[in-house]
C-alpha cells in the first residue's frame, strides 16, 4: 500500500531530452519531450524546469483545482522554458504557482525571460493572459529556499549563460537535479559533488558519451554538457544511492539509449536511464528494480 501523500517523496519524469524535442517512432520508449521533473514531497508539489514535458504534466493536473505548486528553473535556454506557455493550469484562476529562478548574467529575471518568450512576434498571447496567481521569486546563487519542512539549495553550474543545479531535502531524503553542466577536464566540479553528496537520487546531465564529447572531428567540448561516464564519477565520489542518466541528446534513439543503460549499469549498478513516465519513490530507498517505468 502506498504511503499517504504527506509521507511521500516521489520523483516523476515528464521530459528527459535536451536541446530540442524529438518525437517520433524512434524515441517512443524513452520519450521525446524536453526537461521537466515533478517532485511530490511531503504533500507539496515541486516542478523543475518547464521544457515541453511541462505541457504533459499540465494535462494531468487540469482536473485538480485549486492547485498550488513551486516551479524552479535551472536557466532559460529554450529547451527548459518552451513548455511554459502551454502549461494549462497556469491559465486557470484560483491556481497558484510560485516561480523561482536565478537572475541571468545580463540582469534579466526569470519573470522577464518567461514574459519575453510570449511576446509578439514569437507567441500569440502574452503571459498576462494566464489567469492563475503567479508569484515570481528571484533567488541568489547559493541561497536556500525553505518550503515548510523542505529545503531547496542551489549552486552554480558550468554552462554557457549560467545555470543552477538544485538539491531538495525532506526529512532524511535527498534528490539532486543537476542538468546543463559541463564537467571539468581534470577534476570533478566541487559544486556538483556538494549538491549530490549522499543523495538518494542524482539526476545528472548525461547528454553525450565520452566518445562523442571528445570526438576529434566533431568535439562537444565547450557546448555546456556532460557525459554518462562523468555522471558515474560524480555518483561514486558523492556516495549517491541511485544515479539517473538524464538530458538525452535528441540524436540518441531508443536503441542507442538501451546501449547506454547497459554500459552505465555495468559501471554503476544502481543506475537508471530516465524515461518519460519514470517514477521513483525515495522513501523506499530506491534502486533501479524499484523504479516504475512505462511500458514500451
Amino acid at each position: 500500500m502506498a504511503a499517504p501523500h504527506h509521507q511521500q517523496f516521489l520523483v516523476r519524469f515528464w521530459g528527459v531530452r535536451g536541446s530540442i524535442a524529438c518525437p517520433g517512432p524512434h524515441t517512443v520508449r524513452y520519450g521525446g519531450n524536453t526537461s521537466c521533473i515533478e517532485m511530490l514531497v511531503g504533500g507539496q508539489r515541486l516542478v523543475f524546469d518547464g521544457g515541453t514535458g511541462l505541457r504533459e504534466l499540465g494535462i494531468t493536473l487540469m482536473a485538480e483545482a485549486p492547485l498550488a505548486a513551486s516551479l524552479f528553473f535551472t536557466h532559460s535556454h529554450w529547451d527548459h522554458i518552451q513548455g511554459f506557455p502551454f502549461f494549462g493550469p497556469a491559465f486557470v484562476p484560483g491556481n497558484r504557482f510560485d516561480i523561482y529562478g536565478a537572475i541571468a548574467p545580463n540582469g534579466s529575471t526569470i519573470e522577464q525571460r518567461l514574459n519575453d518568450q510570449m511576446l509578439h512576434p514569437n507567441f500569440p498571447v502574452p503571459l498576462q493572459v494566464m489567469g492563475a496567481d503567479l508569484k515570481f521569486c528571484d533567488i541568489e546563487i547559493g541561497e536556500t529556499v525553505h518550503l515548510k519542512d523542505i529545503t531547496v539549495e542551489n549552486s552554480l553550474l558550468n554552462h554557457p549563460g549560467e545555470a543552477v543545479g538544485y538539491r531538495v531535502t525532506w526529512q532524511d531524503h535527498v534528490a539532486a537535479y543537476i542538468t546543463d553542466t559541463e564537467h571539468f577536464p581534470n577534476r570533478l566540479d566541487p559544486n556538483v559533488v556538494a549538491l549530490a553528496q549522499d543523495a538518494d537520487v542524482l539526476i545528472y546531465d548525461s547528454t553525450y558519451t565520452d566518445a562523442e564529447y571528445y570526438d576529434p572531428k566533431f568535439s562537444k567540448v565547450g557546448w555546456g554538457h556532460s557525459t554518462w561516464q562523468e555522471a558515474v564519477k560524480v555518483a561514486q565520489a558523492a556516495n549517491v544511492k541511485t544515479l539517473v542518466i538524464f538530458h538525452h541528446d535528441p540524436s540518441h534513439d531508443d536503441d542507442f539509449m538501451d546501449q547506454i543503460a547497459v554500459q552505465a549499469a555495468a559501471a554503476f549498478p544502481s543506475s537508471i536511464v530516465a524515461k518519460e513516465g519514470l517514477t521513483i519513490d525515495l522513501t523506499t530507498h530506491p534502486t533501479p528494480s524499484l523504479a516504475a517505468t512505462p511500458e514500451g
